[in-house]
């Protein structure tokens, strides 16, 4: 009967290391420490159901995760943004940390296989419930932190994360006009003012043209589907074209 057991635990160990070479292969990081990894996916209702052998629940790994989260974050947006405020930078840094947009970078990553569950949480579809996704996440970064330290975790992110920040996932949280605004008004670089350029399409899917100038002239035209998202993104350009005409300057 032991040996039985015995047998049975080895056949599992064996399915969960391969398990996790794929996970690895997948996003060609291989950890030094694969205990970590292991921990990083495993669920406390696993752990409950397995007392006898020595498995730890990823909810330690989670905590440290979410600071390491924290800290990579605001320094990509801090360098990213030189002209938001700390406020701002603070509300968009929320919108990334936050479950539902953690979720999706586990989802993308299909995390949500790779977890250790108990019987009775597999059963009650633990395996897609966002919270439990969304801490895996967490925990994934902060073995990846405890295995292979900053460089490996900002590495990991410029692939998977930082990529959907340039490319405006989160833009509804950032207040483009506000930025461009105290930018002006730092540097003392005059006045702006915005205007329609063009309405069109019918009532139910109107389409805007705006532009924003400095000082009479043009700096940026957005498209949007109302006034106000117009005036955003012409604000989102004009910002960059300022600061690329700083940059060639210095």
């Amino acid at each position: 009967m032991y040996r039985n057991k015995n047998k049975s635990f080895e056949k599992r160990s064996e399915v969960l290391k391969i398990k996790f070479q794929t996970l690895q292969q997948q996003i060609n990081i291989n950890f030094v420490n694969e205990k970590l990894l292991y921990q990083a996916f495993t669920h406390s209702s696993y752990v409950n159901e397995h007392r006898k052998k020595p498995y730890e629940d990823n909810e330690r790994l989670e905590f440290l995760g979410d600071a390491v989260l924290e800290l990579t974050i605001s320094q990509f947006l801090y360098k990213k943004y030189p002209m938001m405020s700390e406020g701002q930078l603070t509300k968009l840094r929320a919108s990334i940390v936050c479950e539902p947009s953690l979720v999706s970078f586990a989802n993308e990553l299909s995390f949500g296989q790779y977890v250790l569950l108990g019987k009775g949480e597999e059963m009650t579809g633990g395996r897609a419930r966002p919270a439990l996704l969304a801490d895996v996440f967490e925990a994934f970064i902060g073995a990846l932190y405890l295995d292979q330290g900053l460089p490996t975790v900002f590495e990991f992110l410029e692939k998977y994360v930082y990529p959907k920040i340039n490319d405006g996932a989160f833009s509804h949280v950032m207040d483009y006009k506000s930025q461009l605004q105290e930018y002006v008004q730092r540097d003392a670089l005059g006045q702006l003012e915005y205007k329609v350029l063009q309405e069109k399409g019918p009532a139910h899917n109107r389409e805007f043209i705006s532009m924003v100038a400095l000082n009479g002239n043009e700096l940026g035209v957005g498209v949007g589907k109302s006034k106000k998202e117009a005036e955003q993104r012409a604000a989102q350009i004009a910002i960059e074209k300022l600061k690329n005409s700083k940059t060639e300057k210095s």
